[in-house]
This record gives structure tokens, sequence and C-alpha cells, in this order.
């Protein structure tokens, strides 16, 4: 191979990766993710046999409706933050109340483990924010530098409204806070 060698076309496989990968940017998936995998312990062993040896476990409880609710519910949810990322808010706090609502009724909670997923699951939804789409970066233009009032006049200088020199508008910012005027925010108290 030279350097001359064209790159090979992507294929099929590489294209999908891409999709998905460029999906999954989009939304809350590993919140999502971790949300679904929390349900699956906590709906799972209240039900389940383990066996060990010739010994059977039954983990049956008396909670065994509720804790096949909680499961669902938090699979339910796990989805719900791939497919409607607008719900993450609602959906990683109702996953957080529902894991910690699985400790007494569902086995501590699958055992603990469906509970700390359920609750990072939770978090990382709540915390999660989109991004900003990237924007072209612009060439920064020269600005003019204003001139100076002079300084025995006492006046203030004056307001312009429309363009200035280098064809730029004005904000029409009256309040006295732009940065562009050193006053960063505050107020002179006079």
């Amino acid at each position: 191979m030279s350097a001359e060698t064209p790159a090979a076309a992507s294929g099929q496989f590489t294209r999908r990766r891409q999709q998905f990968r460029a999906w999954r940017g989009t939304r809350p998936f590993w919140a999502g993710l971790f949300v679904l995998l929390g349900g699956f312990p906590i709906m799972y062993f209240p039900y389940a046999h383990l066996q060990l040896g010739h010994l059977t476990l039954a983990m049956s409880t008396t909670a065994g409706a509720g804790s096949l609710i909680i499961g669902v519910l938090l699979l339910v949810l796990g989805v719900s933050l791939w497919f409607q990322k607008h719900v993450r808010v609602f959906a990683g706090v109702a996953a957080i109340l529902l894991g910690l609502v699985s400790i007494p009724v569902a086995n501590f909670g699958g055992f603990v483990v469906g509970f700390v997923l359920a609750l990072l699951g939770g978090a990382m939804a709540v915390a999660w924010a989109p991004g900003v789409e990237a924007q072209p970066q612009a060439v920064p233009q020269p600005q003019a530098v204003p001139e100076a009032a002079p300084a025995d006049s006492g006046a203030p200088a004056p307001v312009s409204f429309g363009k200035d020199a280098n064809g730029v508008g004005d904000s029409n910012d009256l309040s006295g806070t732009s940065p562009a005027n050193g006053a960063n925010g505050r107020h002179s108290a006079g």
C-alpha cells in the first residue's frame, strides 16, 4: 500500500455504526441503558430459583407483584429515555425513586445490583443536557476603537442607534450593563 492508494469506501457496517453513534450522541443513551439494566434484576430475582449444586434457593417473596411492577416501569423509563429525550428529568427522578422503593420491596433492590444501576441511570438522565450544534467559526473582524469623549465636558457619551463605523448594528442596551462599556453587569450606586 502506498501513499497514492485511495482510501477504501466505507462499508455498510461502518456507515451503520456511525449512524448509531450520531443517534446515540443526541440523547441520554447511557442513562437509558443503566435504567433498563437496573430493571432486569429487580424484576427477575423475586421469581428466580437459583441452583447451588443440589440446593435450590427460591427467592420468591410476598412482594413479587411489586417487584414485577417496579422492574417493568424501569424498563419502560429506560426505553423512553432513548426515544423521548424531552422526558429525561421526569424519567430520571422516577428511576431514582423506583430504585429507592425497590430496596424494601424487591429483595434489597435486586441484591443491590438493580438498585445501583437504577440510581446511576436516573442521576445520569437528570444531569444530561443536549449539546449545541457546532456552528462554523467566522473569522473575527477587527473592531474600530471608539473615540473618547473630551475629558473636560463632563457629559456622558451620546447614545447612537443604528450602525457604527464597521457597519455593525448597536444592541439598544440602555441598561449600562453590557461588557462593552466595562460595567460587566454591575450597577454603580453613584
